[in-house]
């Protein structure tokens, strides 16, 4: 996800960053293609070679949801923070 944040990759591209066999890289990219997270495009001229991209929107969606949960742990360990300062008292 890193790596297809910063641009579009190539599979063999990825795999060889991540030190990764080329069968768990496409593994991965499968899940991710089947989730709606990347997609891939074939350049014209070559329909061997995919490239992946992050999608923007779900990546957004992610995002939001994954704020939405860090404000509510911080809300919640906020509270313990504060029973546990006044000796657990009400």
């Amino acid at each position: 996800m890193e790596l297809l944040s910063e641009a579009p990759h190539r599979a063999g591209d990825l795999a060889q960053s991540l030190n990764l066999p080329a069968a768990t890289m496409s593994k991965h990219l499968r899940v991710l293609l089947d989730a709606g997270i990347v997609a891939d495009e074939r350049p014209p001229g070559d329909a061997r070679v995919r490239i992946f991209r992050l999608r923007a929107g779900p990546v957004a969606g992610l995002r939001a949801w994954l704020d939405q949960m860090q404000a509510h742990w911080d809300e919640q360990l906020g509270s313990f923070k504060s029973h546990v300062e006044r000796g657990g008292r009400p």
